[in-house]
């Protein structure tokens, strides 16, 4: 038997190496199979998208994507080329002679990976044929009025018939690696293994199918998860065929991963399996070359939704900007599993504690969830025209009195303030104010919704009476569309509005992993999770002490959804409680944490899965070295040295500090020492060394 070739996480410049000399990385080919490859549907999209540049680098020519092919996508993302590899240029000229449409190209992301894009409609024609055969290997039937489940047998079918035709040029090599992403790619797994192709197959589930059901149905789910009867949920709610063909890709994976530890306890009842490996979703990090240039970028977006809340609130502004702090929640259109139910209790509660505690902070909460709207709201939009027009009216006031002055100082003169503006210009700023009367209440939504009437977010607005009222503290914004640059109402894109908001609250009762307070955290944004989510549970890992760093994490695991909606009313009220120091202060910390999920980090978790594969899928070509599982241990952000940024954490009674307290601060506060001793903390990217036997440090040993 020949030398199996030893499979190790050591690395040099980031590529992982093989002991084995004689037989080069170069020999294998990796596919990722997806249907949101080019194809923006949700989250996957996300993670497939930000991995792409770091496996690339990894793989180089050797790293292909498998997707759908849609004409409107592949127009603005794909540029076609010719496969560099002739074995694939020869599987899809022998898949083009037989009627298939097979694209090719590099899609314009970081790190430009190569596409191969199956068109599905052109090969439609087989579904009947090829649900029989799916049928005789799984005894999984597929309704002919699923759309979605038939586009996935068609994808599948294509996928499988590909990888055959590619490894049949191989003579039984083990050259192929295949990673399939959810239960619409599943299908060309299933195939492939019922054909005993040479190919070692990963299979990842972002999120279970019954899983985000159940939870949506406002289930019990995590204290019940071994309670269920799986195939009578499935089959009530209309999905057991969706369910079945994903615990089969589940068993017949080689090796099963998914995004997170919360996920993984949940496929174990939903799926019947233990992942084999958990690969936590990151992000391309990008750090800016000035320390501080990502604060700028806060004030100048910040400055820009001051604006339109001038706009939106005309009238009523009865309020500070320079003391408001901007909340959102952005995401799925997903009620209770995204926690907007909560949300919105708990801001019931908080406006109460501010008006009880007469404090001069306003909150200004932004909903941003699309659902089926109209158009814009009228009062929206004229509280936008209003604004411009006293900004023009106050700029025309401007440059004449501006003029009058200039005139005034070059005589030598002292200008009398009384006559430098008159009658005219006194009318003119009369009107204007005149203008800003206002009848009714700001709106709590920018757009007409199509079923006001029976939708959950306006439905408890009303319940708990947020109507914008002048003795309001906390103000409701619903803005059932996603953010655009080009919108006539709040002209900025979504990582400038994130950028421009002080809190980010994510208290999501299902979420796999939970992309939007990660994106938060890369741009120093402080934001609320749960511990139901995996981005929370990667966080209470890592991190000591996650709010004084800037992520609150609600416990919605082990306590009552009173007792959690008062801990998330909590966070919010330390967060208002805190000056503007202490909310600098944290969010340097926050952004600090960006390096935690950055994929140079995070692809580790990718490359053991792949390793593993080949190691179980060709033993007798491939062994795992025993030290190759990735280690987190001393992977651990200490708690700060420092005071505490939140008063809620502190000992003060108080809710205000005195001058004295935040002098103490200054003090005690040094950002440099404090950046040294977490960049300390983190390993660099790809660097697996494990403590000595005897080493290992316990919990406590990690807090200062």
């Amino acid at each position: 038997m020949p030398l199996a070739r030893s499979l190790s996480m050591t690395s040099l410049n980031g590529l992982p190496q093989w002991e084995d000399e004689d037989l080069p990385v170069e020999d294998l080919l990796l596919f990722e199979v997806s249907w949101e490859v080019t194809n923006k549907v949700g989250g996957i999209y996300t993670v497939i998208q930000t991995k792409a540049k770091i496996t690339a680098d990894e793989w180089g020519e050797n790293y292909f994507l498998v997707g759908p092919y849609f004409e409107h996508n592949v127009k603005t993302q794909v540029e076609a080329c010719e496969p560099p590899n002739p074995a694939v240029k020869k599987a899809m000229d022998s898949m083009k002679s037989q009627g298939c449409q097979v694209f090719f190209g590099r899609w314009l992301i970081e790190g430009s990976p190569y596409v191969l894009l199956f068109d599905i409609g052109s090969a439609a024609w087989n579904l009947d044929k090829w649900k029989g055969e799916f049928w005789d290997v799984s005894n999984i039937g597929i309704p002919f009025h699923d759309r979605e489940a038939n586009d996935a047998v068609i994808f599948g079918s294509l996928t499988a018939w590909f990888l055959k035709e590619l490894s049949c040029q191989f003579d039984d090599k083990p050259n192929i690696i295949a990673h399939f992403h959810e239960w619409q790619a599943g299908v060309g797994l299933i195939l492939s293994r019922s054909q005993k192709l040479p190919v070692a197959t990963i299979f990842t589930t972002h999120a279970t199918l019954l899983g985000r059901y159940l939870c949506a149905a406002s289930i019990d789910f995590y204290n019940n998860l071994d309670q269920f009867d799986i195939d009578k949920e499935a089959g009530e709610r209309q999905i057991y065929h969706r369910y079945c063909m994903e615990r089969a890709s589940v068993h017949c994976a080689h090796v099963f991963t998914t995004v997170s530890q919360i996920t993984a306890i949940e496929a174990e009842h939903m799926l019947k399996r233990n992942p084999d490996v958990v690969t936590p979703n990151g992000l391309n990090i990008k750090k800016f070359s000035a320390m501080h240039e990502f604060q700028n970028l806060h004030s100048m977006y910040k400055a820009r939704i001051q604006e339109f809340i001038r706009g939106h609130f005309y009238g009523h502004l009865d309020f500070s900007l320079e003391k408001t702090l901007f909340f959102f929640i952005a995401g799925r259109y997903e009620f209770s599993n995204k926690g907007a139910d909560m949300f919105l209790e708990a801001l019931s509660r908080l406006n109460f504690l501010l008006r009880v505690h007469k404090t001069d902070v306003t909150v200004i909460v932004f909903f941003i969830m699309p659902a089926k709207t109209n158009n814009f709201n009228v009062e929206t939009l004229k509280g936008q025209a209003v604004r411009k027009q006293l900004w023009d009216t106050a700029q025309s006031v401007k440059e004449k009195f501006g003029k009058k002055l200039y005139n005034a100082l070059l005589k030598g003169e002292i200008p009398d303030l009384n006559k430098i503006l008159d009658r005219d210009d006194i009318t003119i700023m009369k009107r204007a104010i005149f203008s800003t009367q206002r009848h009714c209440l700001p709106p709590v939504t920018t757009h007409n919704m199509i079923d006001d009437g029976n939708d959950p977010i306006l439905n408890t607005i009303r319940r708990i009476g947020l109507f914008n009222n002048r003795t309001d503290r906390v103000k409701v914004i619903l803005h059932p569309e996603f953010l655009s640059s080009t919108s006539p109402l709040l002209p900025l894109d979504y990582e400038e509005f994130v950028r421009g908001c002080h809190l980010g609250v994510f208290p999501s009762y299902y979420e796999p992993w939970g992309y939007t307070p990660a994106e938060c955290t890369v741009m120093g944004i402080p934001s609320v999770t749960t511990n139901l989510s995996g981005f929370g549970c990667f966080m209470q890992e890592h991190v000591a002490d996650p709010a004084a760093y800037g992520i609150y994490i609600v416990d919605r695991r082990f306590r009552s959804p009173d007792e959690s909606c008062n801990q998330l009313t909590q966070f919010l009220y330390g967060f208002c409680q805190q000056s503007r120091r202490q909310r600098i202060i944290q969010r340097n910390r926050t952004e600090r944490l960006s390096d935690l999920l950055d994929w140079r980090y995070l692809g580790r978790y990718y490359m053991h899965a792949r390793h593993l594969a080949l190691s179980r899928t060709f033993p007798d070509k491939f062994e795992m070295e025993p030290s190759a599982p990735p280690k987190t241990e001393g992977f651990r952000y200490p708690r700060p040295s420092s005071v505490p940024p939140s008063p809620s954490v502190s000992q003060h009674s108080s809710p205000h500090h005195s001058e004295g307290e935040d002098e103490d601060e200054d003090e005690r506060y040094d950002e440099d020492e404090e950046a040294e001793r977490d960049r300390q903390n983190i390993k660099s990217p790809f660097s697996l060394g494990v403590l000595p036997q005897g080493k290992k440090k316990q919990h406590g040993e990690y807090r200062n």
